[in-house]
């Protein structure tokens, strides 16, 4: 059985929608007639990269086989692809040129103790570690209570991990856990496409988009703009239902945990003295074991 993915698909919609995010005035080019395409032509993508149009057809139609990186490159400067959307580029041309050698699978492996340490001894910030399907693979006592919702729905419970782009998309109640909630859901679609081009031979990362595709109109909406998202960081407004409205400042980095496996550590943590730091105390507080009385205490 064939288990190669459909890279020429992703390459030709990936290419084609990046295109059509330009104007002929962002690049420096002249505006002549009616367009009957939003966006950049072919022909004017093929100038600004240096190639024939011929050329850069057959490329947005996903054949790269003997496309250098050189050229690859002017096509990625040419389409003002940022460094995540490049990547991407570039892990969707190497999955789909042959090769004699059958593809390594990426497979999870446990988080090494030091690092499960380093989580907990954060008692003031979440902090949580995810693979590229957004599963929840370990996380410290803080993030536990914070992410509760998550953890805690229908959504995710009938399975082994919590999972953040099941809980967005097929949960209603995310819709109020994430005060942005159209910010999360975007995020979360362009995670698992950066993914998808990192690991195209992922059968459970597949079967993750194939389950999302079917059950979500948001996510199959998502899904159609091909915007992919690695390295993120910023801001996230939640309201959970201990102690209400929180905004947070949220950093994500990689986590290499061996030669095969890179996890993300994502960490969210509060403006000093403001209130959402004093609401993330008061989380913290509930989440701490309570020490026992001694008379609870076992004799």
């Amino acid at each position: 059985m064939d288990d190669r993915p459909d890279n020429r698909a992703q390459i030709r919609d990936f290419l084609a929608t990046r295109r059509a995010k330009l104007t002929p005035e962002q690049v420096g080019l002249p505006t002549s007639g009616r367009r009957r395409v939003p966006g950049l032509r072919r022909e004017e993508v093929a100038v600004l990269a240096g190639v024939s149009t011929e050329w850069y057809t057959r490329l947005e139609k996903g054949h790269v086989t003997g496309v250098s990186e050189e050229v690859l490159g002017a096509v990625a400067q040419a389409l003002r692809l940022d460094q995540d959307e490049r990547t991407y580029l570039f892990a969707l041309a190497h999955a789909a040129r042959p090769t004699r050698r059958a593809p390594s699978r990426r497979t999870d492996v446990p988080v090494p103790p030091p690092v499960q340490w380093l989580l907990d001894s954060m008692t003031l910030s979440t902090a949580w570690v995810r693979n590229g399907r957004t599963d929840i693979v370990t996380c410290n006592a803080l993030a536990r209570s914070l992410l509760a919702p998550v953890f805690d729905s229908p959504a995710t419970t009938r399975r082994t991990r919590a999972n953040l782009a099941r809980y967005v998309f097929l949960d209603p109640a995310s819709q109020q856990f994430f005060i942005d909630w159209d910010e999360a859901a975007a995020v979360s679609a362009a995670l698992l496409r950066a993914e998808a081009g990192r690991e195209p031979h992922d059968r459970a990362l597949r079967d993750l988009v194939g389950e999302l595709s079917t059950l979500s109109t948001e996510f199959r909406s998502q899904w159609a703009i091909h915007d992919v998202r690695i390295r993120h960081d910023g801001r996230k407004r939640l309201w959970h239902p201990q102690v209400g409205d929180l905004e947070l400042t949220y950093q994500s980095l990689d986590l290499p945990v061996s030669n095969r496996t890179v996890y993300g550590l994502t960490i969210y943590t509060a403006e000093p003295g403001s209130t959402s730091a004093d609401r993330l105390k008061l989380l913290s507080s509930l989440a701490a074991p309570q020490p026992q009385h001694p008379a609870d205490r076992p004799r």
